[in-house]
């Protein structure tokens, strides 16, 4: 990936990825999801530590829901943020969104989940002819004002547990959905702009060790990595240390 070899990393994420998904389906596999449903859904309950909750459970599931957004309140608040100025110059002659690409990214939209706003994929999906001019124009303003709706950075937040059974706020990950026409204006951005830049990056920025927010970038790329230096690291000691042995014989 930092070669540039972007087709043979991701290649290999989806290997990976193939291998943790067929890891993971083992789970059911000796279960008949017709003629055994209760077993199933025990087993769906076991992998998911899913559990009935009653009235108490309710409370406390309300309790620990009030507490998470204080928690992600907190966390996700910047006390010295100074919004950004609206640009004061001309706008330029380069259309970052045209009618057609508007068109061609709704019409191949996926079923995702649904933002704050309320428009399912399936909704711009059908809409796309109609809404794909003005929906343009929409985009190409945000940015070259370089000033983002405020219906685009609102979020639906799931915590997702971080460990087997959390107790504190910060054992769960938080997972935002924002609104799907913000998704895919990053998307494009980041595919327009920002992965080119980290396969030929300036010569005064060096993304040597970024994983994160790049393609073919994850979680898994960094633990091979460091995996890879730990075993380098291994050898060179040992090498060292066969000819700190050699050397301290040799003069014995």
């Amino acid at each position: 990936m930092h070669a540039g070899r972007v087709e043979e990393a991701a290649s290999i994420a989806r290997r990976v990825r193939g291998i943790i998904t067929k890891h993971n389906s083992l789970w059911l596999n000796n279960y008949d999801t017709r003629q055994n449903v209760r077993e199933t859904w025990s087993k769906v309950s076991e992998v998911t530590r899913g559990r009935r909750r009653d009235g108490r459970g309710r409370r406390r599931a309300y309790r620990r829901r009030d507490a998470l957004n204080r928690h992600y309140a907190t966390i996700s608040t910047d006390p010295a943020y100074v919004p950004a100025k609206r640009k004061q110059t001309a706008a330029g002659s380069d259309d970052y969104f045209t009618e057609y690409s508007v068109f061609h990214m709704l019409d191949r939209l996926k079923p995702t989940a649904m933002g704050l706003d309320g428009m399912p994929a399936w909704f711009l999906r059908l809409m796309a002819p109609i809404v794909a001019a003005p929906l343009a124009a929409l985009f190409n303003q945000s940015i070259l004002a370089g000033v983002a709706p405020r219906q685009w950075k609102d979020a639906v937040i799931i915590p997702v547990p971080k460990v087997p059974r959390p107790v504190e706020e910060s054992d769960y990950r938080p997972l935002s959905i924002t609104s799907v026409l913000s998704r895919q204006v990053e998307r494009h951005i980041v595919r327009r702009y920002i992965y080119p830049a980290f396969v030929t990056p300036p010569p005064d920025l060096c993304f040597a060790d970024q994983y994160a927010f790049r393609q073919s970038g994850s979680a898994t790329a960094a633990l091979v990595a460091i995996h890879s230096l730990y075993h380098i690291y291994y050898a060179v000691q040992q090498s060292v240390c066969a000819s700190f042995r050699i050397g301290l014989f040799q003069s014995i």
